[in-house]
């Protein structure tokens, strides 16, 4: 078998691994020039982590993140409403990763050329078209880079890992419409800062309205820094009138984020000079799509981004493609015939994810800050007199249970 994957981002790159450790072969064609560490920070969960872990990049990820400690959410104020461990400090079998997401990207490509070889990524590849017959897909790609002929790839079936702007997706649905959006703008940079807290923790502060999120992505210039991630969410737009696609990772302006970045207070972190030592953030629109009636036709379907785009809320977007990587492997490997292992993919990995998706748009486990900011709006002397320990569990442990990173969930070994 021969899977032509769309799209060299996290997804799609996992899959070939998981794809290749199955047997099953692989070629994944990438739009631009080169796969390169671009993007900022991410946090990976552990039901995913294990699933890279089972592919031998454990080390790998050491190198290049930080294994996240604690998860702290606060109010506005700097004020805690939650806080617990993460990762094996929480019990899981493995730990849960903070880490920049081009590094993580790189990471999985490099796993990629050595083990399947150079040749298993065609970088500089748009897809232009394809079309499927009762014995495969052949896609058309054009030449991005030097405008030559480019190439036509056949194989059994072809997977749309391209992001949420998929032109497979759109492929199949012309008159889906620009991506949804709540009004709502972020700033995302990282910079070389000291360590706050113990060095491995993570703060998100303050509701869907206006957030801020901190934590450390990787080692930093001196064993007193390390490269720490931020970002600003500020709901500040019209949601009938979304961000054109041109508007999206563009480079930001103090003027634009500072006065936004002044509304947040958090222990042992100077916010505004930490975006003032950002030399290069970026801008772009908090985004998902509404679920799909379906992600398969015949022998084409979607994963990550491409099927199931949602706000990044929970730490769970690249967490999902992940898991839908070791999901579609696992059918390809098993099933009597392609179509059969897509229907079979899309029937357990469909449901999951639209789930997800739906509370992420009510803030995720995050909608606890929501909660505890309507009732206490200019802060609280004392947590549990706004909102008892049991609402503010049953808020937080109920999503981690519906995304599959539950506690119980994590110490069953998926086989």
């Amino acid at each position: 078998m021969r899977v032509i994957i769309i799209g060299g981002g996290i997804g799609g790159l996992t899959l070939a691994l998981m794809l290749h450790a199955r047997g099953v072969g692989a070629t994944v064609y990438e739009q631009s020039s080169e796969i390169r560490e671009v993007g900022v920070g991410i946090n990976t969960l552990p039901h995913a982590i294990r699933e890279l872990a089972d592919l031998g990049l454990l080390p790998a990820l050491d190198e290049a993140g930080i294994r996240t400690r604690e998860l702290i959410y606060m109010n506005r104020f700097g004020q805690a409403v939650w806080r617990e461990p993460r990762g094996l400090h929480a019990g899981a079998p493995v730990p849960q990763f903070s880490i920049h997401r081009g590094r993580l990207q790189c990471v999985i490509r490099d796993a990629v050329v050595e083990r399947l070889g150079e040749d298993a990524i065609r970088t500089g590849r748009r897809l232009q078209g394809f079309i499927q017959d009762e014995g495969g897909v052949t896609a058309h790609f054009g030449d991005t880079r030097f405008g030559e002929a480019g190439e036509t790839a056949r194989g059994d079936i072809l997977v749309g890992a391209d992001g949420i702007h998929s032109a497979v997706r759109g492929h199949y649905f012309p008159n889906q419409g620009p991506p949804r959006w709540q009004g709502v703008q972020m700033w995302r940079g990282a910079c070389d800062w000291p360590v706050f807290l113990d060095g491995e923790s993570m703060i998100i502060a303050g509701g869907m309205a206006g957030k801020l999120v901190l934590y450390p992505i990787g080692k930093g210039a001196t064993p007193q820094t390390r490269l720490t991630n931020w970002v600003v969410n500020i709901r500040t737009g019209d949601p009938e009138k979304p961000p054109p696609k041109e508007a999206w990772s563009k480079p930001g302006r103090l003027e634009d984020v500072l006065p936004f970045a002044r509304r947040f207070s958090v222990p042992e972190v100077d916010i505004l000079a930490m975006v003032r030592a950002t030399s290069t953030f970026w801008e772009y629109p908090m985004c998902d799509r509404d679920p799909l009636p379906r992600w398969t036709h015949g022998r084409v379907t979607l994963l990550g981004d491409a099927a199931h785009p949602m706000y990044p809320v929970g730490s769970n977007g690249a967490s999902q493609a992940v898991l839908d990587a070791r999901c579609l492997a696992d059918w390809l490997a098993k099933a009597e015939h392609p179509r059969q292992a897509l229907a079979a993919y899309e029937a357990e990995r469909l449901p999951a994810t639209a789930e997800v998706v739906a509370m992420n748009r009510v803030g995720g486990p995050e909608r606890v800050i929501d909660a505890v900011e309507a009732l206490a709006p200019q802060g609280f002397e004392d947590i549990d007199q706004v909102l008892d320990h049991a609402a503010r569990e049953q808020i937080v442990k109920g999503y981690a249970g519906k995304a599959g990173f539950s506690a119980e969930q994590l110490a069953r070994k998926k086989g």
